[in-house]
């Protein structure tokens, strides 16, 4: 059974609770004080305390999709394909399909009704990084009216460590744009969901690492070509944006920053704006204080010059550690960028907060890009 398994949440309550009440039953049993008592009670409080914290943990997990599976948890994540599964032909290399899903919304066993969402692995040319993506195309691309028109698309990014599942289960970018789309907020758009983890296990942060992970270079180049050559989608930075939360926020607007010839719009729901050093991370820099200040939002704010982009930033006033930092952000952004905000009353750094959040910065995502 999976790690994100309700078989195995329900199994550890289980456990949890027939260990309370066994706990219960047996106590006033081994309340003498021979060595065998004391450590029947050792064992029995040892075993309901670590059945509690599994089923706390386990609970935490499936509601926020920290990690995908028992592999993804201890590090040991096994690789989702290899090179030689890939084809080859006269536009270059094919995308390795790995499935395909319904959307859940009404309707959704019709793609020309609810959309698809294709389960695709991407092979990185150029940063040598390979990664799977979920593909959300919209109802209109199955549909003859739409048969010869190219879509703009949007990267969708999760926090570290993240699944790019809980981007269709838990946060419902898909059902999101599908809603706006039908009420004719926003224009169709393809979403192209997955972890900035590329390089699993370690955190990247988006960067090209000095002898690492090349993951800027794969978001910024090899992502775009290999989606816009197989699927119908404007290959120019202005059809596309990128949308992030958390780590995934600061992904989003460091790479539109600094790349404003792959992305023309970035939204960041609770983004950090520089990248933290620590264990998961590593040294990022090699040493370069320089690429360091130049990773810094508001450092290359204050003194580089500012691309002409759109930028969406959100917190919240109470609950979000963040909300200096972005108004902060907010004040220093200079023309030709422009900038927009969702500031809450109050929010933590969570699922429930960014689902508020979500369909506006869609809606207003949506509006920024052009084909």
């Amino acid at each position: 059974m999976g790690l994100t398994s309700k078989k195995v949440l329900l199994l550890a309550v289980v456990i949890a609770v027939a260990l309370f009440i066994l706990t219960i039953w047996l106590w006033p049993r081994l309340s003498k004080g021979n060595w065998r008592a004391v450590l029947g009670r050792i064992g029995l409080l040892l075993a309901t305390q670590i059945s509690l914290f599994a089923s706390i943990g386990l609970f935490a997990n499936h509601s926020f999709g920290f990690y995908a599976s028992w592999a993804d948890l201890f590090g040991q994540e096994q690789a989702p394909g290899v090179v030689h599964n890939y084809e080859t032909g006269p536009n270059g290399t094919k995308l390795k399909m790995l499935g395909s899903q319904r959307v859940s919304v009404a309707g959704g066993s019709k793609p020309s009704v609810g959309g698809r969402i294709d389960k695709v692995l991407v092979r990185g040319e150029t940063s040598k990084i390979n990664s799977p993506a979920y593909v959300y195309l919209p109802p209109q691309y199955f549909q003859a009216k739409y048969a010869h028109r190219k879509f703009p698309a949007a990267v969708v990014l999760t926090g570290y460590p993240g699944t790019a599942e809980a981007l269709y289960k838990k946060l419902h970018f898909p059902q999101a744009q599908h809603d706006l789309v039908k009420q004719r907020k926003t224009q169709p758009t393809v979403l192209v969901m997955m972890r900035p983890t590329v390089a699993p296990p370690r955190d990247t942060e988006c960067m090209d690492i000095p002898r690492g992970p090349q993951t800027e270079t794969f978001f910024t180049q090899d992502l775009r070509k290999d989606i816009s050559t197989h699927y119908r989608i404007g290959a120019e930075a202005k059809s596309w944006g990128i949308i992030g939360d958390s780590t995934g926020g600061y992904c989003a607007l460091k790479m539109t920053m600094r790349h404003p010839d792959a992305y023309s719009t970035a939204v960041g729901l609770s983004a950090n704006y520089r990248a933290p050093l620590d264990a998961t991370t590593g040294d990022l820099f090699g040493g370069d204080r320089q690429l360091e200040r130049e990773n810094n939002l508001l450092w290359r704010q204050q003194h580089l010059p500012a691309p002409p982009v759109n930028l969406l930033v959100t917190s919240s006033k109470q609950g979000e550690p963040n909300y200096r930092h972005t108004l902060r952000f907010i004040e220093q952004t200079k023309t030709p960028s422009r900038v927009a905000s969702i500031i809450l009353d109050s929010g933590g750094h969570n699922f429930n907060t960014w689902r508020r959040e979500i369909p506006a910065a869609m809606d207003w995502l949506g509006d920024h890009l052009k084909v």
